[in-house]
């Protein structure tokens, strides 16, 4: 097992790694910006290393720096977390080649996943259902025009770098399809240094599920069973639950057997998360593998039992995974709701600033268990540099309505003052007839947003 682990990351993931390595017993290396100087998961860290200006490009995407400092901490293994430096197929070459381990797939997977147009064509291969679209990357605006009168409008264009709902655009007719394009492709190369596009049908009223998996070195790939992510704000996620209302027990075996087979047969070696876009006729579709750790892994952890990072670095320390699959069991609902510095009545603007009181809520109902990962705390500075989100809050009970109930009394006894947070608008969402019901898709809150404003921030 590894001695020290270096985590390059900031905020609740690095919180949440050094939290498992210690449980390991392993010692662990924060890094920080200038700007994170005071952050928590610095104090949380056995040994801290600045790595840089306040800008993500100076500190956490600063590849040089973070390897010196991996090197002059003696750290035996690097954890990426999410986001920043998690899927650079770079990185990860780079960590091999001074003798660090990366905690995460080969960098010939995180290639080869990492672009969606060949992952989609990857996976049709092996033959996971995929949305109709393009075989590969559209050539130009004439190429993309003549496959989208083939596919059949709406088609939506997605750029095959990247995620976030950055390179996306939905074209609804031909005489859009050309400023489509060019304006996703910009931004998409703006964001990700690759411009590239693809076409896929655009499935209305869809749902996002994704699919939880863990493989390790011996050809052994097991699946966690689903999450489902449709309760988004463009194309980001806010909500998720595990299980999805809509996944029976017979798909979650046929689908989740299908994804630890495509996972094996790549070779693929770590956690990371499959997505599909659920139609209206209930088929699932392939859309992306993430190869990482996701945000929103604590429902999967508190309906199975696994912890999910504490298996990353046993796998990544050359060990067999922990369970069969025979072992995993779904027990109970768990729902976590993503807290963000953001007012979401004033489209999703970010609010960053001093946190004055930060009081998460708490339980004395034995039937409901309350779980917060976060980094802040009262007197907290939100910087503006990072993601905005500050906390998730996830709570877990025997069936989905009392998980849901147990979230929404969470919600309302969440304080945070100083800064304007999401929580109104969770509040809102739980509250909602088409989410108690299950009974939604990924237009939940742009429905809501236009219809209760009003309701939403004063009901």
């Amino acid at each position: 097992m590894f001695k020290r682990i270096l985590i390059a990351n900031r905020g609740e993931i690095a919180i949440r790694v050094i939290r498992a390595c210690r449980e390991m017993g392993i010692e662990s290396v924060a890094i920080y910006s200038e700007a994170d100087l005071e952050s928590s998961h610095v104090s949380a860290a056995d040994v801290a290393v600045c790595v840089g200006g306040a800008k993500s490009e100076e500190s956490y995407r600063n590849i040089p720096a973070i390897l010196q400092a991996a090197e002059q901490t003696e750290a035996k293994a690097i954890h990426p977390g999410y986001g920043f430096l998690a899927e650079n197929a770079l990185f990860a070459e780079l960590c091999n080649q001074l003798k660090f381990t990366f905690i995460g797939p080969s960098p010939r997977v995180m290639q080869l996943m990492g672009d969606k147009a060949t992952a989609r064509r990857t996976m049709q291969a092996i033959g996971v259902p995929v949305v109709p679209g393009s075989e590969g990357l559209i050539e130009n605006v004439e190429h993309g025009l003549r496959l989208a009168k083939d596919i059949g409008y709406p088609v939506l264009l997605k750029a095959t770098a990247g995620g976030g709902g950055k390179g996306m655009r939905i074209c609804r007719e031909e005489s859009t399809f050309a400023q489509s394009f060019e304006q996703a492709s910009m931004e998409a190369e703006k964001a990700f240094g690759n411009g590239g596009m693809y076409l896929e049908k655009l499935i209305e009223r869809g749902r996002h599920i994704e699919f939880q998996f863990m493989a390790d070195a011996f050809g052994n790939a097991i699946h966690l069973g689903e999450r489902e992510c449709s309760v988004q704000r463009n194309h980001q996620k806010l909500i998720e639950e595990s299980p999805s209302p809509v996944i029976d027990t017979a798909l979650r075996k046929e689908m989740g057997a299908r994804v630890a087979d495509a996972v094996r047969t790549i070779g693929y070696v770590g956690a990371g998360t499959m997505e599909f876009l659920r139609g209206e006729d209930g088929s699932l579709y392939f859309m992306e593998v993430n190869t990482r750790l996701q945000v929103e892994h604590p429902v999967t952890e508190m309906v199975t039992g696994l912890d999910l990072v504490q298996e990353q670095i046993r796998v990544a320390a050359n060990h067999k995974l922990s369970v069969a699959q025979e072992d995993v069991q779904l027990a109970g609902h768990a729902i976590e709701c993503r807290v963000n510095a953001e007012d979401p009545f004033d489209g999703f603007k970010p609010s960053p600033g001093l946190v004055e009181r930060f009081e998460p809520p708490t339980t004395t109902d034995e039937n409901v268990r309350i779980r917060v990962d976060t980094y802040v705390s009262g007197g907290t500075r939100i910087p503006v540099y990072y993601d905005s989100m500050i906390c998730k809050l996830i709570v877990a009970a025997g069936d989905r309505e009392a998980a849901r109930k147990g979230m929404l009394g969470a919600l309302r006894h969440f304080r945070v003052d100083g800064i304007k947070t999401t929580i109104p608008l969770h509040t809102r969402i739980l509250e909602s007839q088409a989410f108690a019901k299950g009974d939604y898709n990924t237009d939940l809150v742009a429905t809501l947003l236009s219809s209760g404003v009003s309701e939403v921030q004063h009901g």
